[in-house]
């Protein structure tokens, strides 16, 4: 009996962990993507640490995840089971001291994905480069090449890991919006995820790029706690992208900063009074260059000069968000293809023999480990889908 033909639209941690899944439950895997080289995004996201996942407990990581669609396909592919698949292609793993999940110290993302790749073919995985998809059926898709205007492709089951909409010069232009809307396939509009906060405030071109650490950010009632950028448009860095969804949902603007979380009122009132002026005390609290220019240059000098003020503001300093940056610039897109146009196993309901995977779906989470783990676990999952779709019939 021949195999069953799958093929896979988009060379991401998404495709790639749907390709390896399918081809070892014995499928023929084909693998299109639109570049001359796949995984791009993939190999942007390693440029500042490439945090794969997270090693909190699975409780504690699920909560991240804005729906239960995704929730579900990362506790049946839990980020323990990506580490061993990472392990069986050769990717050593390590925990850091914040527990998040890194290949091991010296691996770079090329490697990872050049990896993964080599495993791949090894399995037989054919992959097909400059590939853009124009159209898709039940069986068949649509390709427009460098050779060909409109090359068709058939298949038994097609897997669709287009990406969201943000850096779009990796790869993630959403050119495949237009093609499912006019398929009458519901698309929520895409949203700036993880993206830096306009921050109604010039800072001086000298504080650009420097770091306010160990910080406290707060909006509305969620706190997130780590280090963060100032920039000539504001403010960027995870516990800032972890805030991009209540901003969205309530659009709050109001975010305060505590600059000392670790010290409580007292504490920072007794260091402000014994020392020998309030700019004296700032620096004895080691609060960082961006907090100080804040302090001094934002507040009214009768508030700085007032030990009690000063130190209720730098445990709450507040300022106001303009607007999230453009979604060119975010990390990631919230949005994407409506859960009402899904079945369970993440195929469409209109064209049962087609899977959705990854960014293209309306889900949101933040760095840190979770979106990544979210695209491998939904690759996992519409690998399993297919098998059981394979085998039912």
């Amino acid at each position: 009996m021949s195999k069953k033909k799958v093929s896979i639209v988009g060379i991401g941690p998404t495709g790639l962990m749907a390709a390896s899944m399918l081809s070892e439950r014995g499928f023929e895997v084909h693998v299109f993507d639109h570049k001359k080289t796949g995984g791009r995004k993939f190999l942007v996201a390693g440029h500042g640490g490439f945090n794969l996942s997270h090693s909190k407990p699975l409780v504690e990581f699920l909560s991240q995840y804005d729906c239960d669609e995704i929730k579900q396909t990362v506790a049946a592919f839990t980020p323990e089971d990506l580490v061993m698949f990472l392990t069986e292609i050769g990717i050593e793993t390590y925990v850091g001291s914040t527990g998040k999940i890194f290949p091991k110290k010296g691996i770079k993302p090329i490697e990872v994905l050049q990896a993964w790749i080599a495993s791949l073919q090894q399995k037989s995985v054919q992959f097909h480069f400059e590939h853009r998809l124009i159209d898709f059926s039940e069986k068949v898709l649509t390709f427009h090449t460098k050779t060909e205007s409109e090359k068709q492709v058939e298949s038994d089951f097609s897997v669709f890991a287009l990406g969201g909409i943000s850096w779009t010069k990796t790869g993630s232009d959403g050119n495949w919006v237009s093609l499912f809307a006019s398929k009458s396939i519901e698309i929520i509009p895409f949203l700036p995820s993880n993206a830096g906060f306009e921050i109604a405030i010039d800072f001086p071109e000298e504080l650009h790029g420097t770091l306010l650490k160990n910080c406290a950010v707060q909006l509305g009632n969620q706190i997130q706690f780590g280090e963060i950028t100032c920039t000539n448009y504001g403010l960027e860095g995870a516990p800032i992208y972890a805030l991009n969804r209540i901003f969205r949902e309530t659009r709050e603007t109001e975010l305060r900063i505590n600059f000392k979380p670790a010290f409580n009122y007292e504490k920072i009132y007794s260091v402000l009074a014994t020392a020998k002026n309030h700019s004296e005390g700032l620096k004895q609290l080691k609060i960082s260059a961006v907090g100080i220019w804040l302090l001094k240059n934002q507040l009214e000098k009768h508030v700085f000069l007032n030990t009690h003020e000063l130190a209720t503001k730098i445990q709450s300093f507040p300022l106001q968000i303009q607007s999230l940056r453009p979604i060119e610039e975010a990390i990631s897109s919230a949005g994407g293809v409506s859960w009402n146009e899904m079945n369970p196993d993440f195929s469409l309901k209109k064209y049962s023999t087609t899977f959705l995977a990854g960014e293209m779906l309306n889900w949101d989470a933040p760095t840190g480990g979770y979106l990544l783990q979210g695209c491998f676990s939904s690759g996992a999952w519409v690998g399993k889908g297919i098998t059981d779709q394979s085998e039912a019939n």
